[in-house]
């Protein structure tokens, strides 16, 4: 499953099948929902998170997100 909006593609985060998340990616609660984060640190389940939008910091759960960012493929 995926999405799209704006000029970042989504696809869905499922934690159970596998699909990691890594320091430096974009997640949101939705595609392309705001806010987006940048994952700054990962721990025990959880995220250290930069919100793009304000840039405040957060530690929140992982499985409060339901997307990441795909790459951005070179032209």
């Amino acid at each position: 499953m995926g999405g799209r909006a704006g000029d970042i593609d989504w696809v869905y985060l499922n934690l159970a099948s596998g699909t990691d998340v890594r320091v430096g990616e974009l997640i949101s609660a939705e595609a392309g929902g705001l806010p987006i984060y940048r994952v700054i640190s990962l721990s025990n389940g959880r995220a250290w998170l930069k919100d793009l939008n304000d840039g405040s910091d957060r530690v929140t759960p992982l499985s409060a997100f339901h997307w990441k960012a795909l790459p951005i493929a070179a032209p």
